[in-house]
């Protein structure tokens, strides 16, 4: 007679020999498309846009997560001070509220 121990081994034993090596062999490509897929890509955007916050001066007109548009007149090291139109108004706003950044070009 079998006692419940060699009973429960016998039936990991079974589970676990080539199901798992299946398993793994199934879910490794998934974890790559996954990868290529959503991490990648965000984190190549998170670096563009961390560059962009970094090249701003004086003189850029630049667009808030907020939807307030304005030309940057002073950069701090954390904040930004925005005029804005059509009253002048002047804003004090944080770099990571900055969406999209347009320059204006200079003639040649």
């Amino acid at each position: 007679m079998m006692t419940m121990q060699s009973v429960l081994s016998m039936l990991l034993l079974q589970a676990g020999g080539q199901g798992g090596l299946g398993f793994l062999l199934m879910m490794l490509p998934l974890f790559a498309i996954m990868y290529f897929l959503l991490i990648l890509p965000q984190q190549r955007k998170q670096k563009r846009w961390q560059q962009m916050v970094s090249e701003l001066k004086a003189g850029d007109k630049v667009t808030t997560g907020g939807g307030i548009r304005g030309t940057i007149i002073a950069v701090k090291e954390d904040a930004l001070h925005l005029r804005v139109p059509p009253d002048n108004l002047r804003l004090e706003v944080v770099k990571s509220s900055i969406v999209s950044v347009s320059r204006e070009e200079e003639p040649k």
